[in-house]
């Protein structure tokens, strides 16, 4: 029986038994509110409450900052740009101000005297009529009109939520940030149908790089944007994800800890027609190239060296870095207990086709049983350069069985490697290695499949099933994922140890795995101490390989030792690190959910609802 099948006989056994225990009023009742639920609860569903904005209203917001917001107008649709003006217009906070520089030919006259008409009963909004030399000019000529001490960017077509201004001027009221961005809806005619949201991470510096994640609403100082020149007419298609960087680069240089504050509200809603960059990059091919340009001066202002090429995905980006020179030795740690064919099969992969030379291999003899199993060891160091098996003696402790293999390794990184991996692509430690090498980076993961194509490990987010789960498991490979998370270097909060590159000193430095996690949630922990320590995790999906663990392997519940352990390490999981720092993963939005791992929504929206 399929799911959907399983969870309709579900529903009616449900209904048949309320209807016997509580009466056919009751289920009835409960069957409407299923259906209105399901089929109408969506409407209006990335929008605050009524109450929640007349609260808003009435809130004294005169400590907050005045937010002047830019929009260059070309040749605007009239419905549009009325729809964009009722939107700043009817904002539950007063302190914004409406930069709007026109840019509209003698065709479209009717743009400004739309706007002046506007402008003559509201003295918050700003008018000047210029010559058209592209967006980014444009938008500079917008910011000249500002007076306020922040300044957002908005699209002409596109429309604010009602508590954008409020929003935001409350969170630079509480923390003081120069630069913030929340989250967006995508919508077609109405915002109350948005059909999608993009519900973004906190601060990603890697997957800024890849694509322009930050987008819509993005909330500045003045000063700051005042500080980098403004917008570069020289990245048109491009020039948003290009100021985010180097605001970003001019804020770290002064404090390499700060960072842009994301609000997890949906604050604007994108149109998406033909000619906008919201249905694709394929309504602006310039984009691509515009977006390389940025990247590729981010790293020449951060002293950073590699080539931006076109990614997986158009509209995304890779940076091939270039490697450390000479390259760094990697440590193979590779704990192994019988299973020869696999161990054969991960070793034959790993000489056979990874491209990266300096390496070396330490299987961690574990106990193993089977007498074929020494036969096989005899014949590593003759077949295979720098492989070499060590013997660790003990009960099982993957935790230990790793820390014991480290005493051997001579590399500046560690590789931590499971048996029943092999390798696919011939530059994956290639990729590794450079991600790993980079500027507060310590670790990265890879791309892991399953035999059968589909997505076993790329990174791990925390919270998911009330512990820690794997990004879109199960997903088919080949495709982008959530917001490109599947085909953009990113930034995680963990990643598997079943193929973990770390820096050696930091694997030292913070202990290496912890040995209280014998089986389950030690790279979890791991990571998460090593970001404790100040350094980032990153993941690639430039580095793939199969993990030939099976979809069906019996679950530890199944098995009362094991079910009780795990309950151990999981209680453990939360008293080193605490149940809030589990369930709140940075790079994963509060509003998707956490009891699946494929990014869909939340079937709880209050916090939207509430506004805050």
């Amino acid at each position: 029986m399929n799911l959907q099948a399983k969870r309709i006989k579900e529903l009616f056994g449900y209904a048949r038994t309320l209807t016997k225990e509580e009466g056919l009023g009751t289920m009835t009742l409960r069957a409407a509110g299923f259906f209105r639920r399901r089929f109408f609860g969506k409407r209006g569903r990335y929008l605050p409450a009524k109450k929640a904005l007349e609260a808003q209203r009435a809130t004294d917001c005169s400590a907050d900052p005045v937010i002047s917001i830019l929009t260059p107008l070309y040749n605007t649709p009239e419905p549009f740009l009325r729809q964009f003006l009722d939107s700043v217009q009817n904002q539950t906070s007063p302190r914004w101000e409406l930069c709007l520089a026109d840019a509209s030919d003698e065709a479209h006259a009717g743009v400004g005297r739309l706007v002046q008409e506007r402008a003559a009963r509201d003295s918050r909004i700003r008018y000047c009529k210029i010559p058209n030399q592209g967006i980014a000019a444009n938008t500079n000529a917008a910011a000249r009109l500002a007076t306020g001490s922040y300044l957002a960017l908005a699209d002409h077509d596109d429309i604010l939520a009602p508590h954008a201004i409020y929003c935001m001027g409350r969170a630079i009221t509480r923390t003081g940030a120069a630069f913030l961005y929340s989250d967006e809806a995508l919508f077609r005619k109405n915002i109350r149908r948005a059909h999608v949201a993009h519900f973004k991470p906190d601060y990603a510096p890697e997957y800024l790089m890849a694509c322009n994640y930050i987008c819509h609403l993005a909330v500045f100082r003045r000063t700051l944007f005042e500080q980098v020149g403004g917008e570069r007419p020289e990245c048109d298609g491009a020039q948003d994800h290009d100021l985010f960087l180097r605001m970003i680069d001019a804020m770290q240089a002064q404090d390499p800890k700060v960072a842009p504050v994301h609000l997890p509200q949906v604050l604007y809603f994108w149109r998406v027609h033909a000619a906008s960059t919201s249905g694709g990059t394929g309504a602006k091919p310039y984009v691509v190239k515009a977006a390389q340009k940025a990247v590729a001066d981010h790293l020449a202002a951060t002293g950073r060296h590699g080539r931006v090429e076109e990614g997986i995905f158009p509209g995304t980006c890779h940076v091939v870095w270039d490697l450390p020179d000479p390259a760094p030795l990697v440590s193979i740690l590779i704990p192994n207990k019988d299973h020869t064919d696999d161990l054969e099969t991960c070793l034959h992969s790993l000489y056979a086709r990874t491209f990266y030379e300096p390496f070396e291999v330490i299987v961690i003899e574990n106990n193993s049983t089977d007498p074929t199993t020494e036969e096989y060891y005899r014949t590593i160091p003759q077949r295979y350069d720098n492989c070499r098996v060590v013997r660790y003696s003990g009960g099982f402790n993957f935790s230990r069985i790793n820390n014991f293999g480290r005493k051997f390794a001579h590399g500046k990184f560690l590789l931590l490697l499971n048996n029943d991996v092999e390798v696919i692509r011939g530059d994956w430690l290639t990729q590794m290695v450079a991600e790993a090498s980079q500027p507060g980076v310590a670790a990265c993961g890879a791309m892991l499949y399953y035999p059968d194509d589909t997505i076993q490990h790329a990174g791990i987010i925390t919270g998911l099933g009330g512990y820690a789960g794997h990004s879109h498991k199960y997903h088919k490979r080949g495709g982008s994922g959530y917001l490109f998370r599947l085909a953009t270097v990113q930034d995680f909060s963990a990643v598997t140890a079943a193929c973990l590159l770390v820096r050696t000193a930091v694997y030292d430095a913070v202990d290496g795995l912890d040995e209280g996690f014998t089986v389950a949630f030690n790279d979890v922990d791991f990571c998460l101490r090593v970001r404790r320590a100040g350094w980032r995790i990153a993941w690639t999906p430039y580095a793939e390989l199969y993990h030939h663990e099976s979809k069906s392997r019996g679950s530890d519940e199944e098995d009362p030792a094991k079910k009780e352990r795990f309950a151990r390490e999981q209680a453990r999981l939360y008293q080193i690190h605490g149940r809030e720092t589990i369930l709140h993963d940075p790079y994963y939005n509060p509003n998707l959910s956490l009891d699946y791992e494929d990014f869909r929504e939340s079937g709880d929206l209050r916090r939207l609802k509430a506004g805050e």
